[in-house]
């Protein structure tokens, strides 16, 4: 006879979970890295911004690299912070996100299209830092192969 091997329904959680927190992990720090290059071209005074005299939100193009530079870099580490499944960069990875979405929405006119496409990215990171439950991150275990007592 052949032993039938299944895995049990918490590894599969496990393993969303974990891959839900590496995605949110990566995209992150990846987001930061980007809003970094960004600030840099805007501190630099770049020509590759478009400057629409009439917006609401009108601030300098200095100001808003050093806004993204300071969001980039706090990303960035929180990133690595979600690496480690911690529940503080998973809260914190939220609220970054959600000011990066709003930095890149009062941007616009700046850049349109990547703050565009920003603002999807971290709506893709809130979306799976808010799916995986705090408890389901190992599941019934403590660490990893190690039971519960």
């Amino acid at each position: 006879m052949t032993a039938m091997h299944t895995r049990p329904a918490h590894a599969a959680r496990q393993d969303w979970a974990t891959g839900l927190t590496a995605f949110a992990a990566v995209m992150l720090f990846v987001a930061g890295v980007l809003a970094v290059f960004r600030s840099v071209m805007a501190l630099a005074e770049d020509d590759i911004f478009v400057t629409t005299p009439d917006y609401v939100f009108a601030f300098d193009l200095t100001t808003w690299g050093w806004i993204h530079l300071v969001l980039g870099a706090i990303a960035m580490v929180v990133g690595l912070g979600l690496l480690r499944i911690s529940t503080w960069a998973r809260v914190a990875g939220v609220v970054v996100a959600g000011l990066v979405i709003i930095s890149n929405f009062l941007s616009l006119p700046y850049y349109p299209v990547w703050s565009m496409v920003m603002i999807a990215l971290s709506g893709l990171v809130i979306w799976a830092l808010c799916v995986v439950r705090g408890d389901s991150l190992f599941g019934p275990y403590e660490e990893e192969g190690t039971p519960r007592e």
